[in-house]
């Protein structure tokens, strides 16, 4: 939009300098000290907007507008500065009378779908790029193919804006923000592969972009794909080794694939790089609660405490220590501090129930489950702490709580295993057997997850001759 070499050059002689100052002269004392011819105008103004010194470019465009009142391109200026300081309606005025006018360029027109973006207005946005493209030069078409696809995003149609994408990526490869918009779309559609093939296409042609690699590693990460992901952060590493935010993704795909001294390394680094973070201590203190050195694991808990107090994971983080150092009563109530700060999140709830099950207070307990899942009913780990503590009440019981449940969360992946376990425990061995079957031809790794639920179900033949289908 604002031509640097020509800016740099008015610096080279001089002349940009000499009128700077004459013009803050203008502005201290309204007098005059020369004439400025239009292009010294424009110059002028393009450092200003540049500088992000947008009231000054707006007395400099009116200035120069009172000289050159013929000159659209002033008019344009003006309206650019005005929408940067939030001025957007009085912006769109100046664009709309310099558009009646007859002086509709591509820039008038690039600026005035900024505008009615900035105004939440996609309609009138996508018209005004759609318009701005059929002005473009070739260099130019790809970033206003990703502004448009980004007024598409704005309206959750992903479809489109993918089309849109690819016509952006046609005319520039390289543009690793259509990339990622492109892979982010696919996100959103719940097509994850086509999404990683993105980057992967991408790095074919970059290899050296390690924001490429970064976001090759998050999308990997999303997947759960943690050998992905830590091949990809690796490379990121290798292209640019203080980028603090690849150690941190790095470290949570360590802990998640339970390489805990990995992950602490790695958390550690990205604290080195960007600073200390409460979320990123709270994180060494699950490494360490999880290695078992649970003095260290207080001692990061604390220090995220002590930077964020309203931090509710170590707050929790607290409360499990202290459990697992057998002081439940205590941890309760730290765990409570978390729910009270946090109160929608389900894996509170969880542990909650399980410290009021180990104090053997199991209505507590029952209760706190049932929250933990009103807020995640795909959280398998604790509908089968649920249905293990309802079957102490009976096995009837904990069957007719699963057939209500089922109603309302079938998502549940353990939910129909767990049926089966529970149907077999209460007699009803062919209902059982022929869900198992169910279970086998939809998933047959979840299904095998049976003979940890009940291992005596190994030595059943129906059961042994179904799972080695």
């Amino acid at each position: 939009m604002f031509d640097d070499d020509e800016d740099e050059g008015f610096y080279e002689d001089g002349r940009l300098k000499d009128d700077l100052e004459l013009f803050q002269k203008y502005l201290e004392t309204g007098e005059h000290y020369g004439f400025f011819d239009s292009d010294r105008w424009e110059v002028m103004i393009d450092h200003f907007i540049m500088q992000g010194q947008y009231t000054t470019a707006i007395k400099c465009t009116e200035e120069a507008l009172s000289q050159f009142g013929y000159n659209n391109q002033f008019s344009v200026r003006k309206a650019q500065a005005l929408s940067a300081i939030g001025k957007l309606k009085e912006a769109l005025n100046i664009l709309t009378e310099v558009e009646r006018n007859g002086g509709a360029n591509f820039e008038l027109l690039l600026t005035k779908a900024a505008v009615f973006s900035q105004l939440k207005d996609s309609q009138n946005a996508i018209k005004y790029f759609t318009a701005a493209l059929n002005e473009a030069s070739d260099e130019d078409k790809d970033e206003v193919y990703l502004d448009l696809a980004l007024e598409y995003e704005n309206r959750d149609d992903y479809k489109s804006a993918l089309k849109i994408l690819r016509q952006a990526i046609q005319y520039n490869p390289k543009n690793e923000g259509a990339i990622y918009e492109a892979a982010y779309c696919y996100d959103q559609l719940g097509e994850f592969d086509k999404s990683i093939q993105c980057y992967l296409d991408f790095i074919d042609e970059n290899p050296y972009s390690f924001t490429a690699w970064y976001n090759l590693g998050n999308a990997y990460l999303r997947e759960d794909n943690y050998e992905k992901s830590i091949w990809a952060y690796d490379y990121c590493i290798l292209i640019n080794d203080d980028f603090g935010p690849v150690y941190y993704n790095l470290a949570h795909a360590y802990l998640a694939d339970e390489k805990y001294n990995l992950a602490i390394d790695n958390f550690q680094k990205s604290i080195e790089l960007d600073g200390d973070d409460p979320i990123g201590f709270s994180y060494l203190g699950e490494c360490f609660e999880q290695l078992g050195q649970l003095d260290i694991a207080r001692e990061k808990y604390q220090k995220a405490l002590e930077l964020s107090p309203l931090l509710a994971d170590a707050w929790l983080g607290l409360g499990i220590v202290e459990d697992l150092e057998g002081n439940t009563k205590e941890a309760i109530t730290l765990i409570n501090k978390a729910m009270g700060l946090d109160p929608e999140n389900s894996g509170i709830y969880h542990v909650l129930a399980g410290a009021y099950e180990k104090l053997e207070e199991l209505d507590a307990a029952a209760d706190n489950y049932e929250l933990s899942l009103v807020y995640d009913s795909s959280d398998e780990e604790c509908l089968k702490n649920y249905v293990n503590l309802l079957k102490q009440d009976g096995v009837q019981r904990a069957l007719n709580f699963l057939v209500e449940f089922e109603k309302t969360s079938p998502e549940n992946d353990i939910l129909p295993v767990l049926k089966v376990h529970l149907l077999w425990r209460t007699g009803k061995e062919s209902e059982s057997i022929q869900l198992f079957a169910e279970c086998v031809d939809l998933n047959r790794d979840k299904a095998l997850e049976i003979f940890e639920i009940d291992p005596a179900l190994k030595n059943v033949q129906e059961f042994v001759l179904l799972a080695d289908q």
